[in-house]
């Protein structure tokens, strides 16, 4: 059946490719690119291969959600890395450094400093602590039912918009690196991601990432050496020329130009370093190696090729400042870049390498596209079949056998829900959507997380009320802020005028959670923190990790 499986994704990959040429969308496509097309042909039938492997490895719900606990420090740092870079990373932070300069770091600094806290406050205790999910460790000590309802909601709510904004991005994406139509793009990543996370669960979605992550740093660190070969090697050449060239010359170098005033600024760095140590689909991560040990080795080696590919965004940013917009090559009849100011780093890979290694790295974006949204699918799955499913409905009683299958049926739902979503908001701005995602993991799923693992006085009260009130300040905020309010739903003018909401809602949400913790005297909230001291000590140690969860 699977070999049926693997041919059938190959045929699906190239044929739509037959009939490219006949097919329209709104987004202006190119010449159907059969180098690209090719190698990720290439990408699929290897990582299908690698599925099957995996496959035959997953006998339990353990080998299911973590791998067995067998991945390595570095192999899970690599595949943390190829989890976490997605394209809008590799897209979206050249363009904004094409466009705004300095400022375009602001980005990338503000997801890379959300490193350090995992490493030093949470990885640890996370691997301790936890089986499957961050669930494990939010309701360790707390109401089993309740808090892990909660933490289930806020992890699906943030990998829904995660994946709407993804299934858009790569349905939008190749149609301009391949040719393809827009339907049959967002399809294909639905039916490879629901093969990936069905058939090998986290084993292969690791090797999909880890796979990703190397094709990714390789080949952003040929497109900044060639740029920086252009430039004699010299960066402060390469900044010279790009401030000569830009239509904002100077202003490139410095600060203000995409947040002006400090509250949005707060706000925005809150949400991607806070958000980034609450996201369902990395904190999953850290429970499939071994021990503490290799968590802390896993995030020290992801901070590490983040920040290097980070540091690579910036050079490619300013490099497509100087070989991209001087080129007409590149430009519509307008003199906009054709496709967007997304697409300037693809048109930089033509300039510096041609048209195979263009090909590689809109196979690589594709391939991106897929590892992030193979690890969404995962975090969610697992959200529905191990917290709602297995603790919540079957409260702890539920067969291995049964978990498995409400499991692939979750994946095979989202799947469907995925595509059905990339198809309904085609037309639509998504911008907001990651922004969303961000906020919601940072005032919801962080807060809870952290204080439930450093603070004793927490209870289940504080935890459901605190946490409701950040998720709810993050939706409510967001909907009426300028993203949506007025770009989406097109009214005059917004009634919060901050474009992210993070530093309202976290302020919201840590109160909601001290506040109604403080004043929880019940017997079960005294239970609840005297539980503390015990997962204190085996935070610290380990001590009984290797079971099940238990109060």
């Amino acid at each position: 059946m699977f070999a049926r499986l693997l041919t059938a994704a190959a045929l699906m990959a190239v044929a739509p490719a037959l009939f490219a040429d006949a097919l329209t969308g709104d987004v202006q496509k190119q010449a159907t690119n059969w180098t690209a097309i090719s190698m990720f042909i290439v990408f699929i039938v290897f990582t299908m291969g690698i599925t099957k492997w995996a496959a035959k490895r997953n006998t339990s719900t353990s080998d299911y959600y973590t791998a067995g606990g067998s991945i390595t420090g570095f192999q899970n740092g690599l595949a943390i890395a190829g989890d976490f870079m997605s394209a809008a990373s590799f897209l979206g932070i050249s363009a904004l450094v094409f466009t705004s300069g300095y400022d375009g770091l602001i980005y990338s600094i503000g997801f890379l400093v959300g490193w350090p806290i995992i490493l030093f406050l949470m990885a640890e205790r996370l691997r301790n602590l936890g089986k499957f999910t961050f669930s494990d460790v939010a309701s360790y000590r707390l109401g089993q039912t309740q808090i892990r309802i909660l933490s289930a909601c806020g992890s699906l709510i943030v990998v829904a918009f995660y994946l709407i904004a993804q299934m858009v991005g790569a349905g939008k994406l190749i149609q301009l690196l391949f040719g393809l139509d827009y339907l049959v793009a967002v399809v294909m990543v639905g039916v490879l991601m629901v093969m990936y996370v069905m058939f090998g669960g986290m084993l292969a979605t690791t090797w999909v990432q880890i796979i990703k992550a190397v094709l990714l740093l390789s080949g952003a660190t040929f497109m900044a050496v060639m740029v920086m070969y252009n430039v004699g090697f010299d960066f402060s050449r390469l900044f010279s020329e790009a401030v000569a060239l830009h239509p904002s010359h100077q202003a490139i170098m410095s600060p203000g130009g995409l947040v002006s005033d400090p509250i949005s600024a707060i706000s925005l760095g809150l949400a991607l370093m806070f958000g980034t140590a609450g996201l369902p689909h990395i904190l999953m991560r850290f429970f499939t190696v071994a021990d503490a040990k290799e968590a802390r080795k896993s995030v020290f080696y992801a901070t590490g090729f983040i920040g290097y590919f980070y540091i690579l965004t910036f050079i490619i940013g300013f490099g497509a400042i100087l070989l991209v917009s001087t080129n007409p090559s590149f430009k519509d009849a307008t003199g906009a870049i054709v496709g967007g100011t997304n697409m300037v780093a693809i048109h930089l890979a033509s300039a510096v390498g041609g048209n195979l290694f263009l090909g590689f790295i809109s196979a690589v974006a594709f391939a991106t596209i897929l590892a992030v949204v193979s690890g969404l699918a995962l975090a969610g799955a697992s959200a529905v079949a191990h917290d709602l499913y297995a603790c919540v409905i079957k409260k702890g009683k539920a067969k291995e056998e049964d978990e498995m299958k409400v499991t692939k049926r979750t994946t095979l739902a989202l799947g469907v829900l995925a595509i059905l979503l990339g198809v309904a908001f085609e037309n639509q701005n998504i911008a907001f959507m990651v922004g969303l995602a961000f906020s919601v993991a940072a005032s919801c799923n962080f807060p809870i997380l952290f204080l439930s693992m450093y603070w004793k006085n927490l209870t289940t009260r504080g935890a459901l009320i605190g946490g409701a009130m950040g998720l709810g300040t993050a939706l409510l905020l967001t909907i009426l802020s300028p993203t949506v309010w007025v770009d989406v739903l097109h009214f005059e003018k917004a009634i919060f005028p901050y474009k992210y909401p993070a530093l309202f809602a976290m302020i919201a949400s840590f109160a909601g959670l001290w506040f109604f913790s403080v004043t929880d005297k019940t017997k079960a909230a005294a239970e609840e923190r005297a539980r503390f001291f015990p997962q204190f000590i085996r935070s610290q140690t380990g001590l009984g990790s290797s079971g099940a969860v238990a109060h």
